[in-house]
């Protein structure tokens, strides 16, 4: 992938630093304007083309963790296309991120191929900047749905990778047969 430079904010830069520094597994982007879960990468393999299936590596890990989210929300699981979001509605609520819109910078697509971490974007309801009194409501309706997304962490496989007198051993890359994309071990 190509990443335009551009200057990174400071605080951009900071939650770079950190999650570089802590091995986390699974994180979540939440959004407003639209009620789906998107996955990466967010940036198209060919940046002309707009609305173009990007699928990483681990593409069907990425929509069983999307689905989890949006199978456990009251409003993306609904069927009615006459909602917000009903546009994702035959899609199960979930898009590939680049194959809504592409962009770049993500932290999606930063966090698979810089960490450990797998990330989806939540678009957490139909406003953009939702008024107070409806924050609630936003609430109730994405709380199981985070729990249930959240579980998903025990999801695979998980351990010590350790030498032969069962001492950790820090940085050893894990390598999965057909799924070209590695990550290491934590500190």
């Amino acid at each position: 992938f190509f990443f335009p430079a551009f200057k990174v904010a400071p605080e951009t830069k900071a939650v770079m630093k950190w999650l570089r520094s802590i091995p986390f597994v699974l994180s979540a982007s939440l959004h407003g304007g639209e009620l789906v879960v998107t996955y990466p990468y967010d940036y198209s393999r060919h940046p002309m083309e707009e609305k173009m299936f990007s699928p990483t590596p681990d593409e069907k890990m990425f929509k069983m963790l999307a689905k989890a989210y949006a199978d456990a929300h009251p409003v993306i699981s609904d069927r009615s296309e006459l909602r917000c979001g009903g546009n994702f509605v035959k899609r199960g609520g979930i898009i590939n991120g680049a194959e809504w819109y592409s962009f770049t910078g993500g932290m999606a697509d930063f966090n698979y191929l810089h960490t450990n971490c797998f990330e989806v974007t939540v678009e957490v309801g139909c406003e953009k900047f939702p008024l107070e009194e409806e924050l609630f409501t936003i609430w109730h309706e994405n709380r199981d749905a985070l729990l249930n997304y959240m579980e998903m962490v025990h999801r695979g496989i998980k351990g010590i990778v350790s030498d032969k007198f069962g001492n950790p051993i820090k940085n050893a890359r894990i390598s999965v047969r057909g799924i070209q994309h590695d990550v290491t071990t934590g500190n």
